[in-house]
């Protein structure tokens, strides 16, 4: 068989294959290099989810003649200078553009700032158009249309319209936390516009944009460095979780990266904080010497390689858990929202208030309770003027249906009319009994008591719920996932300060492993011994089992030996058997504190409010459900119209 030299065009195809894999592969690659290129506002336009057209506008530096004629040409590139070693561009490989026009039909339009006029040129299916002048602003049109018509196979492979579209959206999502001074406006006949205006060096506020309003309020600051790597970001609170890891993003000095390796650490990171099958929210940023890693791993520059992959690893590790250990006590403000929520009128908003008068027929339709009285029901509007009369409201509170006390409650008031007057409220106090009426003018806290973070008890409700009140608003705490917190942190803290109990097997289990595996096991043999693990070498291909720490009861010890070599071997560190520990901590933690049902004294609850307040992760319990919800004053006078 004889060896020949392929074709330029199909060696382009072939190209075309890695770096090309849908529209989403192409507008990466494009909007790359408009943002080398210095733009500041990045317009993006498709149709039929960018396989019809696929259209990039930046205002960036923008290309002569000579370099459109270059940029077409397979391993062109104007950013290559200081090598492979120094990499601090997004783009590199120069096959970008060549790949996309021996696929598709293109056409580059251009001027450079220094010009005042501009050129073009257009490729289709990979053969070139000489580049002629054209008018152009500033910068530079890519316009792909007809994506694959050249390789018709790859077509039966992409997914619908719609699906293509969200890729490329969530495309320039990622480009737009990675560049917040940049403009991104993406459109076209297949979408609704989207438009991330550019927020300068506010990173937050660029989230905010991409994720949502709800995530400045339930995020973190992650800032951290160790031996020249720094880590930078924000990670979400663990009540603030979500039921797929798409809005986890990543980046190594700029470039979005999906690297398994940091959402490996991630998820480590948020190990007993979060339920399992749910994903915390989290931004992280990666700066580090190009020279230590590598980028030209795969032609989508999607993965990179660490030269210190442990160190990167550790340092997610470390910063993510130090800063839920600083404000991890909070519990998100999505539970104060579905609260307001639940209290709100089906379909109503905030500024809803309640004293809109239902119309003649929505009022004789409305359905009646047994007592003849119709049934709270806030609508929208304000309250109607002139003939208006708590008499004939449907809502009027003092309506005295069958079995209520005798009680002339007009009678009772000054004026001699119906109204909430402090004599007409008199009446009810006859209805409560001679505690309840004690403890409603006892209970009152000392004002130095609400200045706590969770308030002072007022109240508990239904055996589980203590309602606190502060200065600002009231707090509503669920008693047993609160302390069922509080006893796992104090098992955990006891793990870490003092060795772990261990049992002594009468016979030692022997585990037979390949050799690389035992040396890795028996180089962490010394770190095994304080978790109550205790191995010995035993003869080549065999690892020798003494002991097992003895909170794990009977354990499965092949199997537990077998998980920690695969670990071992996978990341260079050891942590499972940590977490089997903890697990177990959690589960002696939920049986062994407060249970739903019981009384507490005020005392109690207070204890526990306190306890919560000087406890690192005391906003979530165990399983990553929220411990207290806090509900401001303003919140409740909108829920009551009167804000």
């Amino acid at each position: 068989m004889t060896i020949r030299q392929l074709p330029e065009t199909l060696i382009n195809q072939i190209a075309a294959g890695e770096v090309i894999e849908r529209p989403a592969s192409a507008a990466k690659e494009l909007i790359e290099n408009a943002l080398d290129a210095g733009a500041r506002r990045i317009e993006i336009a498709t149709a039929g989810g960018g396989k019809t057209l696929l259209r990039i506008t930046d205002d960036g530096c923008g290309m002569g003649a000579d370099d459109l004629t270059l940029a077409v040409r397979r391993h062109c590139t104007s950013k290559l200078e200081g090598g492979l070693q120094a990499i601090r561009t997004l783009g590199f490989r120069g096959e970008a553009l060549p790949s996309i026009g021996s696929v598709s039909r293109l056409r580059i339009t251009s001027r450079p700032q220094t010009s005042s006029e501009g050129a073009e040129i257009l490729v289709e299916g990979g053969r070139l158009t000489p580049v002629r002048p054209a008018p152009a602003n500033r910068g530079t049109i890519v316009e792909v249309r007809d994506l694959f018509f050249a390789t018709p196979a790859r077509l039966k492979f992409m997914k619908s319209e719609r699906a293509e579209a969200s890729a490329i959206s969530e495309v320039v999502r990622r480009m737009a936390i990675a560049f917040p001074q940049v403009r991104f406006v993406l459109s076209g006949s297949d979408r609704a516009t989207l438009e991330f205006a550019a927020t300068g060096d506010d990173r937050l506020e660029r989230i905010a944009q991409v994720l949502g309003r709800d995530f400045r309020e339930n995020a973190l600051e992650i800032d951290a460095e160790r031996e020249g790597v720094a880590l930078s970001g924000f990670a979400g609170l663990p009540t603030f979780n979500r039921g797929n890891s798409l809005q986890q993003y990543a980046f190594v000095n700029g470039r979005p990266v999906q690297d398994k390796l940091i959402f490996q650490a991630l998820r480590a990171a948020y190990a007993e904080t979060i339920p399992q099958g749910r994903y915390p929210v989290a931004v992280l940023s990666i700066d580090i010497d190009p020279a230590l890693v590598d980028v030209n791993v795969h032609p989508a520059k999607s993965d990179v390689r660490f030269r210190d992959s442990g160190l990167v690893r550790g340092l997610i590790i470390g910063a993510i858990r130090q800063a839920l250990a600083l404000g991890g006590d909070r519990a998100s403000s999505t539970g104060t929202a579905g609260l307001m929520r639940a209290f709100r009128p089906e379909g109503g908003s905030p500024s809803s208030a309640p004293w809109q008068r239902p119309s003649a027929a929505s009022a004789s339709s409305a359905p009646t309770t047994a007592t003849g009285m119709r049934p709270f029901s806030p609508h929208h509007g304000e309250r109607p003027p002139g003939d208006w009369s708590l008499d004939r409201s449907p809502y009027r509170p003092f309506a005295q249906p069958a079995g209520w006390p005798a009680t002339d409650i007009a009678a009772t008031s000054p004026s001699g009319s119906s109204g909430f007057a402090e004599a007409a409220q008199a009446a009810f106090a006859s209805l409560l009994t001679p505690s309840a009426r004690s403890d409603s003018r006892d209970a009152a806290p000392a004002p130095e008591e609400l200045r706590h973070p969770l308030g002072a008890a007022r109240a508990q409700i239904h055996e589980n719920y203590i309602v606190a009140q502060t200065e600002d608003g009231l707090v509503i705490v669920d008693q047993h996932a609160a302390h069922e917190r509080l006893v796992f942190e104090a098992l955990r803290r006891g793990l870490r300060e003092r060795p772990v109990a261990a049992q002594t097997l009468l016979i030692p289990d022997i585990v037979d492993l390949p050799d690389e595996d035992c040396d890795r096991l028996m180089e962490q043999a010394e770190a095994f011994r304080p978790l109550g693990l205790a191995i010995e070498r035993f003869g080549p291909g065999a690892i020798a089992v003494r002991e097992t720490p003895a909170m794990l009861g009977k354990v499965d010890v092949p199997g537990l030996i077998r998980a920690l070599a695969d670990e071992l071997a996978e990341w260079d560190t050891a942590n499972g058997l940590s977490a089997r520990l903890e697990h177990v901590a959690a589960t002696m933690a939920c049986h062994g504190s407060v249970r739903s049902g019981r009384r507490l004294r005020i005392e109690e609850m207070n204890a526990l409010l306190r306890e919560m307040e000087a406890t690192p992760g005391s906003g979530q319990c165990n399983h990553g459900r929220p411990t207290y919800i806090a509900l401001k004053l303003g919140d409740i006078e909108r829920l009551f119209g009167r804000s």
